[in-house]
């Protein structure tokens, strides 16, 4: 029997397919990562130091919060320091960024509202644990109207900041920012592969013996006309990503965002990269802080994780009315940020207390080893970042 047969999403899984016979590869990630009782991030694994599974910039230690809130004064700035000030952090984890943000004292604190969104009950809670998270009724905080017949009550300035969490975008629209750092390789994709004549599915069976298998299916004309779009001169036998969970994320921003910023960073490669590579380098699986197995292996004991298409952020992001405003390594955003200045303030900091071995002291030491490993050519440092703006 297929190993991990008895985990409630393998099971799962397996009922689903022997209903409907062989399921979309977005489906099976669905279930894998988010189903709501035992799905990946569903019992709090994800991202973290000891006992987690993965390293994102914000668990390299404060120093990325810090530049991501010189980032969120500017974007206040170019909005002509709205307030409130609404920024959604989207897939906001355990709430380790929005900590490091607000402990980086940015200008717009006071008229900052930050909502964390995750869907996983589980690390919702955790971010109880450092944050004092207010309902989300409240997350504008206190109104005043302006006469009685006022049915449009005014925020009260200079309130902020104010935390809340929700497990869906803000219901309503407003004027700020969305962050999403290591979201979009996340969400659930399709696969297709480059047949002789046409393009093809792959999709995911159980074959006799219990296991999960492939199962080529033809492609539905909207699919192929997808892989064709991006992937034209892929090889036979070429198999491939289409991310339309990129667009309908992207809708969602558009939907709410009426004037702002929308910053991702993520994974992320042209078509004609991911098609070179194969899927050996634009899929990845993890657990425990290393390389997981094949991404059928155990659903919902591991991450599974592919570089975002260029292509088809950009283009997503044109058909929802955003425009790309910048786009550049993580590395280089950093840079922009100021990251070469906290550092040396940093060092600074180290040489005159190193002899206290103070907390001060330990902290300046180390913001040299965040910058390095934030910047990393070969990991976090060769993140894509994708700045889009609308309304300005």
């Amino acid at each position: 029997m297929y190993p991990g047969v008895d985990s409630p999403v393998t099971r799962r899984i397996v009922e689903e397919i022997q209903r409907l016979g062989p399921i979309p590869f977005d489906r099976f990630m669905e279930v894998a990562l988010y189903d709501r009782d035992a799905g990946f991030f569903a019992v709090g694994h994800g991202a973290g130091r000891a006992g987690s599974d993965f390293i994102t910039s914000p668990e390299v230690g404060s120093l990325f919060g810090a530049l991501v809130a010189t980032a969120l004064d500017r974007w206040w700035d170019a909005l002509g320091r709205p307030d409130p000030y609404v920024v959604v952090d989207a897939g906001a984890g355990r709430g380790q960024l929005a900590r490091d943000v607000l402990r980086a004292a940015p200008a717009c604190a006071p008229a900052l509202r930050y909502v964390m969104v995750e869907r996983s009950v589980a690390l919702r809670r955790l971010q109880h644990e450092h944050l004092q998270v207010e309902p989300p009724e409240d997350a504008l905080g206190p109104a005043v109207r302006r006469g009685p017949d006022d049915d449009d009550p005014e925020p009260v300035p200079g309130t902020g900041p104010i935390v809340t969490q929700t497990e869906t975008f803000p219901a309503v629209r407003f004027v700020g920012v969305v962050l999403a750092n290591e979201l979009l390789d996340n969400l659930p994709f399709r696969v297709v592969e480059r047949g002789p004549d046409a393009w093809l599915e792959v999709r995911v069976g159980v074959d006799d013996s219990g296991a999960f298998t492939d199962v080529l299916v033809p492609a539905e004309p909207l699919l192929a006309v997808s892989a064709e779009g991006l992937f034209l001169d892929a090889a036979v036998g070429a198999r491939l990503p289409i991310q339309d969970g990129v667009g309908a994320w992207l809708a969602e921003c558009g939907a709410v965002l009426r004037r702002g910023f929308v910053a991702v960073v993520d994974y992320a490669a042209g078509a004609a990269v991911l098609a070179e590579r194969g899927p050996a380098g634009w899929l990845r699986t993890y657990r425990g802080h290393e390389r997981g197995g094949p991404p059928t292996d155990a659903p919902g004991s591991q991450d599974i994780t592919a570089d975002v298409v260029l292509e088809t952020l950009r283009g997503s992001a044109s058909r929802e009315g955003f425009r790309v405003v910048a786009e550049r390594s993580q590395a280089e955003w950093l840079g922009e940020l100021g990251l070469a200045d906290l550092v040396d303030a940093g060092r600074t900091l180290w040489e005159d207390r190193a002899h206290l071995g103070d907390l001060q002291a330990l902290m300046g030491r180390s913001r040299v080893s965040e910058a390095a490993a934030l910047t990393h050519p070969a990991g976090l440092g060769a993140h894509r970042v994708v700045i889009l703006s609308k309304g300005l």
